[in-house]
């Protein structure tokens, strides 16, 4: 992973874990890389990052498939997307500070909501599309 990715993921953290109606919704600022072994949901996680060359122009760029899943409790989808919702209002557009890159655009893509019946959890998996510079 390069490290713009890095540094997206932990913008993105940090821009979800300092947002007081967030971290209403999950109880306190529950936003994982990897959610601690037993955790109880609601939470969101920080998912998987897939990253690729999009340099132009001779300036070096990159395009970042960004997933962040919510996690919440058995009872409806209600939780998952009204958290989901929060976090889509926190960083579509936004204007979030990388070290070692600019970030040049953060966008909604797409929200996925379902059931995990095996686990008795429901699940929203939002797709975000960035594209960072090197600063």
């Amino acid at each position: 992973m390069s490290s713009a990715a890095l540094s997206l993921r932990a913008a993105v953290r940090g821009r979800l874990a300092g947002d007081a109606a967030l971290s209403a919704l999950t109880g306190g600022p529950r936003i994982y890389d990897e959610p601690p072994r037993g955790s109880l949901p609601p939470y969101v996680a920080l998912g998987r990052c897939e990253s690729q060359d999009a340099s132009g122009d001779g300036a070096p760029a990159e395009e970042h498939a960004l997933t962040l899943e919510v996690w919440s409790r058995e009872g409806g989808l209600s939780e998952a997307l009204r958290i989901a919702d929060r976090v889509v209002r926190l960083l579509d557009d936004a204007d979030l500070s990388l070290d070692g890159a600019r970030l040049a655009g953060l966008a909604w893509r797409a929200t996925e909501a379902d059931r995990v019946a095996e686990a008795g959890l429901r699940r929203a998996t939002l797709t975000f599309r960035a594209v960072t510079e090197l600063a």
